[in-house]
């Protein structure tokens, strides 16, 4: 099948984050969005027509699936990653960062150590300080334009400060990288030693550029399965963030156990019928849809690649191995954080989600979605350019 990428949609009046609510979030009406890692992207069309014939009957009382939706999840992550798993490890929650909380909560005390690895993903530091715990940080190391681990300040980090839970972001956001085999197991080896539980966030597992190979943290090794928590969605892959289902592998019983019951106190009980209904029509139509948008996103970067080589040399481009999300280097135009912030919304007329976001260490960075029609990308790189050559 042939799938049309260059279609423009209008978002505008649909309730959308991305496109609905620029002032109410302290942004300019005409702004253009990049920000938010949704898709400009129409979902597969079989996701579409189970939704239609669902909505159709009529009735949307407390549901529930069976055995074939798992095993439509297994199928996905034996071909696609080599990773067999068990209908027992999964529990369905709402979204990965309300697992992530959850896990938090859950499998640590107040007052607890939880490691990241900044500039990461925003809600991994929220999570940690509005659940009173304390909020541990490995800085990745930013050399040539790639970011590696300290994996010596990661171990020492775990020792000094009794860390209980770590947060693995793979594939990294927004660095885009896509951790090696090799990688993973030494973080792994390192918080088996010391007991720590790690929370592997693996919800852009999906998008890895062609080269690279997504590992599955928890696949490693059965010592790794015990003491991890995988945490997956079908959102970003199939671009169903507002439907809200979410599937988390806990092979370890105790650890799904203290999941559960923190899943309880929070009031939930099942995912929506929405959701349950296109993640199940994703994983079984949609393999074919997202290799289609895998070569488009691959086409959309080699444009920016070359559009800062010939226009933009001072913005440099962290080139991701994984995701949609790309980091784009400002440092070199010398600005301060507020007059970048301001070369970007009011000069520019773009909404990009600002490198400050994912820690200190994201100063002087921007995050920039390119999951849309290249024709929106080329206006954005176009505003992007003006801006600049008009400092």
């Amino acid at each position: 099948m042939s799938y049309n990428f260059d279609e423009i949609v209008d978002r505008k009046n649909t309730g959308s984050i991305k496109y609905d609510f620029a002032a109410e979030r302290g942004m300019p009406e005409d702004i253009l969005p990049l920000w938010v890692a949704d898709m400009d992207f129409k979902t597969p069309q079989a996701v579409i027509d189970a939704l239609v014939k669902t909505s159709e009957h009529g009735i949307y009382g407390y549901s529930d699936v069976k055995y074939d939706y798992f095993d439509t999840l297994r199928t996905w992550y034996s071909r696609r990653f080599n990773w067999e798993t068990e209908a027992s490890w999964l529990v369905k929650t709402p979204g990965v960062v309300y697992a992530i909380a959850t896990a938090v909560r859950g499998l640590t005390e107040k007052g607890d150590a939880v490691l990241i690895q900044r500039p990461v993903y925003y809600p991994f530091t929220r999570c940690i300080e509005v659940s009173d715990r304390q909020l541990v940080n490995n800085p990745l190391i930013c050399q040539n334009g790639r970011y590696t681990i300290d994996f010596e300040d990661f171990e020492q980090k775990i020792i000094d400060h009794n860390v209980k839970l770590f947060i693995l972001c793979s594939p990294h956001n927004p660095v885009g990288r896509v951790w090696t085999r090799a990688e993973l197991t030494r973080m792994g080896d390192i918080c088996l030693a010391h007991n720590v539980t790690v929370v592997s966030d693996e919800i852009h597992a999906d998008f890895v550029y062609e080269g690279q190979t997504h590992t599955i943290f928890a696949s490693i090794k059965p010592a790794f399965a015990d003491i991890s928590l995988t945490c997956t969605a079908p959102s970003k892959t199939f671009n169903l963030a507002g439907l809200q289902a979410s599937n988390i592998f806990i092979p370890n019983r105790s650890l799904r156990h203290a999941f559960k019951a923190e899943m309880e106190r929070s009031g939930f009980s099942q995912v929506g019928l929405m959701g349950l209904v296109a993640c199940q029509a994703a994983y079984a139509h949609g393999a074919e849809w997202l290799e289609a948008l895998k070569q488009y996103l691959a086409s959309n970067l080699s444009f920016i690649r070359v559009f800062l080589k010939e226009n933009l040399p001072e913005v440099k481009l962290i080139d991701p191995e994984g995701t949609y999300l790309v980091w784009l280097d400002f440092r070199e135009l010398g600005l301060s954080e507020d007059a970048l912030e301001n070369l970007i919304v009011n000069n520019a007329k773009l909404w990009l989600d600002r490198g400050a976001m994912f820690g200190p260490e994201g100063e002087g960075f921007e995050r920039f979605n390119i999951a849309c029609p290249k024709a929106t990308l080329e206006r954005a790189f176009s505003q992007l350019k003006a801006a600049i050559d008009a400092l």
